[in-house]
């Protein structure tokens, strides 16, 4: 079966190569996104994976369709990129990889943390300008303080094991209440209001979905703690750009760490060295003190590429076989 990779990386290349070895699967590689003008590149192909900054909206997947391709996998957990119904109803099976390595998502969620925290970016700056001087550089503890976290799924929990390491005092809110994390590590799940009011650090791990869209807003922001560090290792739509510039201008928020942008489809994930950013919140957001920007890497990591090679060649090696895929979306 022929596959077509779109937003190919070299760094992913060769764990999708190693994974698809004696599977009889002919894998092509495309470093362009799939766009609706880049779709016509899937004629010939039975199958394509898309990863997060892929457009699969309904304009393309039609397109799709008239091009004859059939399945779609996509090198990621979240969905939010494709329309699930029309996919479906246009006849394609769709896929994802489900997990891939919830300890990686979290581990940069505490990085993103401590560089922000203790002001890692600057302090080597200063150094590399012979500058050792520690003016700039004061943090806190993490010990002791009130950490509030925006979803206790399969990432979300491991940041509270990790928090709860740390001697943080953890609140959480989620629709689905965890008891393990009530009982091993005293967590409290309460009401978004109450973390706002409380919380010296508010974690983002949620799903980008209708109702979570600009969770982040003026009127959230209004609520919170003053001097509050927000890390968002979800999705961008989850936070409004706009609002929390003005909220680090105001000194409501004392930083802003973020491994993801919500309008980074088409400029993360790719090298623009050489050209200018002509987003202005973008702009706003790379050039701010007080924020630390990474390019959508949490999930970059050996054993996350390796898992997310194999779910995806698993994915396609059950339509291949016409056996039913257990990670098809509905």
């Amino acid at each position: 079966m022929k596959v077509l990779i779109y937003s190919a990386k070299t760094f992913e290349i060769p764990y999708l190569k190693f994974a698809a070895k004696n599977r009889a699967l002919q894998l092509e590689f495309a470093e362009e996104r799939l766009t609706s003008k880049t779709a016509i590149k899937a004629i010939g192909f039975k199958a394509i994976s898309i990863f997060s900054s892929d457009d699969a909206s309904p304009i393309v997947l039609e397109k799709l369709r008239d091009f004859r391709v059939k399945y779609i996998t996509l090198r990621s957990v979240g969905h939010d990129n494709i329309t699930i119904k029309v996919a479906n109803g246009f006849g394609f099976k769709v896929a994802n990889v489900p997990k891939y390595s919830p300890n990686a998502i979290a581990e940069h969620a505490i990085c993103l943390l401590l560089g922000i925290n203790r002001h890692l970016i600057l302090a080597n700056k200063q150094v590399k300008h012979n500058n050792f001087a520690l003016n700039n550089l004061v943090g806190f503890n993490l010990y002791k303080k009130t950490v509030g976290i925006l979803g206790t799924g399969k990432t979300g929990r491991i940041i509270t094991k990790i928090l709860h390491g740390f001697g943080c005092e953890i609140l959480a809110n989620d629709i689905t209440i965890d008891r393990e994390l009530i009982d091993s590590f005293n967590v409290e799940y309460v009401p978004k209001h109450v973390i706002c009011k409380k919380a010296d650090i508010i974690i983002v791990s949620l799903p980008l979905t209708s109702q979570t869209h600009y969770l982040i807003d003026e009127a959230f922001l209004d609520k919170i703690f003053p001097n509050t560090i927000l890390v968002n290792i979800a999705r961008g739509g989850i936070v409004k750009t706009t609002a929390v510039l003005q909220a680090l201008e105001s000194g409501k928020l004392a930083g802003y760490a973020t491994d993801v942008y919500e309008k980074e489809s088409g400029t993360f994930f790719f090298n623009h060295s050489n050209k200018e950013i002509k987003d202005a919140n973008l702009k706003a957001l790379i050039n701010h003190p007080k924020v630390l920007l990474t390019p959508h890497q949490a999930f970059a990591t050996k054993e996350a590429l390796t898992n997310i090679a194999e779910t995806t060649i698993y994915n396609l090696t059950c339509w291949k076989s016409g056996v039913t895929c257990s990670n098809e979306l509905h």
